[in-house]
């Protein structure tokens, strides 16, 4: 890169972050589009709309309420992967829809949910099964449902509904049409090409019946088998738009109707989200200066790197239309201690580069060109997790998905394509002088394969002695082996009618408070409806004398009437459904990880040892559940999943330099190549894992409980983290590689190159 060159790509960069900020503080247009404010935010930072349903059964098997609420979750998960759909009581479903305001227009969309049926116009005998009735002026059954199903007359229900949409369609003419756009899963579209096979052959129709009546007959003009359907002839676009709304809807095990919808507030105060993104920027900011002090002038680089990573971070979320929730905030801000990494491997590449003699021009392509195998192979097998969990995964697993994706692929840009640029701008302009990048000295190597089995033992006892002995503890004590949330076991949902409008941060100062005393429990959330005086208030399970105490503390405190205090049961949010597509999800993503890590190292001792570090991280935080009985809820998914990413990122850059070292190594040398190549990356786990740590440490400083409670286990997988990738799975690799063998002498002396 020529001088003027490199001065172009400065004065280019420093416009970007000028645009990236000015985007993400203001953005554009009367709407402010691209700006921080417009991003979706979840009901804890923006509140939305809550719908409850009730059963038309008084009392509805425990199953088919699972059932109900599973499909109906699905449904609601179009507007945000962070809807929450539980039960309340016995026969009644709550829906809860964060970032809308208007409860109507949701309802109207929604649409209600019933049993939805497409249904052959006559059985195998020839036989009708709905006939046009004139009096009625529609279509009627003439067999009940379960009589049309034990004769295989229904072609498929509506939970083979993946989307329906209404509009306007122009024929070759130019006449515009109103029609209705299917799309059908797998299993339905199979279903559907016999069934229009069939209809198409005998000239006939499908009925679609919906909550107790036709709701449209078309007729089969052609045999549809690419799983897409196209209902004509609609009388308007409005009625070709309610049609598509049933259609989303329907084929829910239980049928349901509204009896109430209302708008609430955010369930966090704006002092809450004001803090945790100042502990945000504070943590951004040591991590900036830390990166200058160790590394000179590619610290700057990292920098200015990392705010152009934060601004596109911020701006994507927007295009994206990503809910952010504030367990998403410290998400984000723990990518950004994350994203440190890959700069931290180049800059430590070029350092060893210029210690071993090399020019800086020649350190700065040769750091580049090491550090990428690391890099790409650490986030593409991260990203291949992600992507997994947010096919397979459901609600917040999707969601953190989402943002773990995008986190990833910035991360990437950021350090390979505009660190790179910056820096070899800087070398073009004058920064020539290895003073302002420094260079490693050598070092000897420290023999971690040499302590394996104190570090074995120590793991044993952290992965399986602590989480057994937590949880039998936790058990004895308390009934339950984790300090399970309401999100997982259900709870009380207390509503109360003040006499007054209660702020969120009088919520938060004041009533919160009183509730934790009598539950004994900090997992409190208050929800304000607005345009009324009521707030419901979420806890774990009351028994009767704790709900009375919360009656007299509400009656004495805030002269609330007794007859304004309401309280019933209410289910988990995370349903058993959800559980197991997030269980399944992980598995498969492990698997995937395994296979890519076996593929690209060409060995599957390094793919099965590195799995096992990442199960070996899971259980230890899982025991620190366990003991410190921090709540597990929605945030206990993303951080494990968290854990599982960072801790394979960390474990895939020692394995790359091992990998590199063996070349042209002796099998008597297995030892020393794993001792060496640990040591050489020792810096870089001790400062990505001390950054990353210094993001989330902050936050638990600064943050309000719910995050506090977020960040705690994160900061312990970090630590534990660092620990198993440098004295875990490289020693478990040369167990696995040298068993059977007869042991050579070690010692640590490097190899001359």
């Amino acid at each position: 890169m020529k001088k003027n060159q490199g001065i172009a790509v400065l004065i280019l960069s420093v416009l970007v972050i000028a645009l990236l900020s000015f985007t993400a503080a203001v953005g554009w247009g009367p709407t402010g589009t691209g700006s921080a404010r417009n991003i979706i935010t979840g009901l804890d930072l923006a509140g939305g709309v809550s719908i409850t349903y009730e059963a038309d059964q008084d009392l509805p098997s425990a199953s088919d309420m699972s059932d109900t609420i599973y499909k109906l979750q699905q449904r609601v998960m179009t507007y945000s992967e962070e809807a929450k759909v539980y039960q309340q009581g016995t026969n009644r479903i709550a829906v809860e829809i964060p970032g809308v305001s208007d409860a109507n227009k949701i309802l109207e969309e929604l649409g209600t949910p019933g049993s939805l049926y497409f249904i052959k116009q006559t059985d195998d005998d020839g036989n009708e099964n709905y006939t046009y009735d004139g009096s009625v002026g529609n279509y009627v059954l003439n067999y009940t449902i379960d009589e049309l199903k034990e004769k295989g007359s229904i072609v498929l229900e509506g939970s083979s509904v993946v989307d329906a949409q209404g509009g306007v369609d122009q024929d070759n003419t130019g006449n515009n049409g109103y029609v209705t756009d299917l799309e059908f899963d797998s299993e339905g579209a199979k279903a559907f090409a016999d069934a229009t096979q069939y209809a198409y052959d005998n000239k006939q129709t499908i009925g679609i019946y919906y909550d107790g009546e036709f709701v449209s007959v078309p007729s089969v003009k052609a045999v549809i088998t690419n799983g897409h359907a196209v209902i004509s002839n609609m009388e308007s676009v409005e009625a070709a738009q309610r049609l598509a709304t049933t259609l989303r809807i329907g084929s829910l095990t239980l049928e349901l109707h509204e009896i109430s919808s209302s708008v609430v507030g955010a369930t966090l105060g704006s002092n809450a989200i004001k803090t945790s993104l100042t502990a945000g920027a504070i943590g951004l900011v040591l991590v900036m200066i830390f990166m200058i002090v160790v590394y000179a002038l590619p610290g700057f680089v990292a920098s200015l790197a990392l705010i152009i990573y934060t601004g596109l971070e911020l701006v994507m979320l927007n295009a994206f239309d990503l809910t952010l929730t504030l367990p998403g905030i410290a998400g984000i801000i723990l990518s950004i201690g994350m994203a440190v990494d890959a700069n931290v491997i180049i800059y430590a590449r070029i350092r060893e580069e210029i210690g071993a003699g090399k020019s800086v021009r020649g350190a700065i392509t040769s750091g580049f060109k090491k550090a990428f195998s690391a890099i790409f192979d650490g986030n593409i097998t991260t990203l291949i997790a992600a992507a997994v969990l947010g096919v397979l995964g459901t609600g917040s697993v999707q969601g953190f998905a989402m943002t773990l994706a995008l986190g990833i692929v910035l991360s990437m840009f950021t350090a390979l394509v505009v660190s790179r640029l910056i820096v070899n701008a800087l070398y073009a302009v004058g920064f020539r002088d290895e003073k302002w990048y420094g260079k490693t000295v050598e070092r000897p190597s420290i023999d971690f394969v040499g302590k394996k089995k104190l570090f074995f033992t120590i793991s044993l006892i952290l992965a399986i002695g602590v989480p057994v002995v937590g949880m039998a503890v936790g058990k004895a004590a308390t009934g339950n082996t984790l300090n399970f949330s309401l999100e997982f076991v259900g709870g009380t949902s207390t509503t109360v009618s003040f006499n007054e409008d209660m702020s969120m941060e009088r919520l938060e100062s004041e009533v919160e408070p009183l509730v934790e005393k009598i539950t004994g429990d900090a997992d409190v959330t208050c929800v304000k409806v607005m345009g009324s005086n009521d707030v419901t208030i979420k806890t774990r399970v009351l028994n009767v004398d704790e709900r009375e105490r919360m009656e007299s503390t509400m009656m004495e405190n805030f002269g609330v009437a007794k007859e304004g205090i309401s309280a019933q049961n209410i289910s988990a949010t995370v349903s058993n459904e959800m559980r197991r597509d997030a269980i399944v999800a992980v598995i498969v993503a492990a698997i995937f990880m395994l296979l890519y890590i076996w593929f690209r190292f060409k060995n599957i001792r390094f793919a099965s040892s590195a799995v096992i570090a990442l199960l070996h991280d899971v259980l230890v935080v899982l025991g620190f559940y366990a003991v410190s009985r921090v709540s597990v809820g929605n945030t206990f998914i993303a951080c494990m999943l968290t854990i599982v990413g960072y801790s394979i990122n960390a474990t895939i850059v020692i394995f790359d330099r091992i990998r590199e070292n063996m070349v042209g190594a002796g099998k008597k040398d297995l030892a020393v190549v794993v001792n060496d190549s640990i040591t050489q990356t020792l810096t870089r786990s001790i400062y990505t894992s001390l950054t990353t740590f210094v993001m989330v440490a902050v936050l638990w400083v600064m943050g309000v409980s719910s995050i506090r409670e977020f960040a705690l286990p994160i900061m312990a997988g970090i630590i534990c983290g660092a620990y198993s990738s440098v004295c875990i799975t490289g020693s478990l690799w040369y167990v696995m590689t040298s068993y059977g063998k007869k042991a050579e002498p070690v010692t640590n002396n490097r190899k001359k190159k």
